[in-house]
C-alpha cells in the first residue's frame, strides 16, 4: 500500500511551522516532507521527527535567493561556490532528519541553451558525488511551466533521458503527477516507462492543485498502479487545501481504512 508524506510547507498552515509535525502525526501520517527548512535550527527539526514518531522523507537543497524569485542554482551562471555551500548547509539537515534524498532546483532558464546545460549538469554531478558519501539521493524534478514560468528543467522524459545518460547510481527522477499532467498528460505510461529511475513521487489535483480527490487526474487508479509497479518509496502530498487541512483528508482516511 502507498505510504504518504504530509508536505509541511502547504499544509496544516493553521499551525506554526514547528507545531505542523504533530498535527501531521495526529492525523495518521508517519512521514513529512517540505520544501525548505532553512529558517529553523537542524536540531528543533530533528526533535519533532523523534517526538512524532515521523520520518522525513524529502526537502530542497538551497535555491538562492527565493523571495526575489530565484527557484535554484544548478544552471546559472557563476553559482557553483554558492551551490557547494548551500549543499553543506543541507547536509547538517540531513544529518539531523536522517532525510535520504534532496532534491537540487535547477533554476530559471532555458534548457536548450548549451551552455546552461553544461552548467547544470556539472551541478548535478558534482552534487550527487558529494551526497553520495553521506548515502543520500539527488533528486531532479520537472516543474510545470504555468507554475513556475522559465524553469529550466520542464520536460520529464528530457530529464529521464538525461539521468540515464549520466548513469549515476544515487542521481534519481522526483515524479510530480501534477506537474506531468499538465507538462504532457499520459501520467501512467510515463509511470511505467521511468518507474527504476524514480525516487519520489508527488500528488495534487488537477488543475487546482487541491485534494488529490477530484478534477481530471484519476488517483486512486494511480495510487493501485503504483503497487502494481513495485513502487516502494513514499508520496509526497504536495498540495494547498481548500480549507482546514483535517478537513480534507477524507481521502487519505479511507485509503487508510
Amino acid at each position: 500500500m502507498v505510504r504518504f508524506a504530509a508536505n509541511l510547507t502547504m499544509m496544516f498552515t493553521e499551525h506554526a511551522f514547528l507545531d505542523r509535525f504533530a498535527a501531521a502525526a495526529d492525523a495518521g501520517f508517519d512521514a513529512v516532507e517540505f520544501l525548505f527548512p532553512y529558517e529553523h535550527p537542524p536540531e528543533a527539526i530533528g526533535t519533532r521527527l523523534a517526538q512524532h514518531g515521523l520520518t522525513q522523507a524529502l526537502f530542497n537543497l538551497p535555491p538562492g535567493n527565493w523571495a526575489s524569485g530565484e527557484r535554484g542554482l544548478a544552471s546559472l551562471t557563476g553559482r557553483i561556490d554558492e551551490m557547494v555551500d548551500g549543499t553543506a548547509r543541507a547536509l547538517e539537515y540531513a544529518a539531523a532528519t536522517g532525510v535520504t534524498r534532496l532534491h537540487l532546483m535547477a533554476g530559471i532558464g532555458d534548457r536548450h541553451d548549451p551552455a546552461a546545460m553544461a552548467r547544470y549538469r556539472d551541478a548535478v554531478v558534482r552534487t550527487a558525488e558529494t551526497l553520495a558519501a553521506h548515502g543520500i539521493d539527488l533528486l531532479l524534478e520537472p516543474i510545470n511551466a504555468r507554475d513556475m514560468p522559465g524553469y529550466f528543467l520542464n520536460d520529464i522524459d528530457a530529464a529521464a533521458a538525461m539521468i540515464a545518460e549520466l548513469g549515476i547510481g544515487n542521481v534519481r527522477l522526483q515524479f510530480d503527477m501534477y506537474h506531468c499532467q499538465i507538462i504532457h498528460g499520459d501520467i501512467t505510461m510515463r509511470l511505467r516507462n521511468h518507474i527504476k529511475m524514480i525516487g519520489h513521487v508527488q500528488v495534487a489535483s488537477v488543475p487546482s492543485r487541491n485534494e488529490p480527490d477530484g478534477e481530471e487526474v484519476n488517483y486512486p487508479f494511480l495510487f493501485d498502479e503504483l503497487d502494481r509497479l513495485g513502487y516502494a518509496g513514499i508520496v509526497g502530498c504536495e498540495y494547498r487545501p481548500r480549507g482546514a487541512t483535517r478537513e480534507g483528508l477524507g481521502w487519505f482516511e479511507s485509503l487508510q481504512r
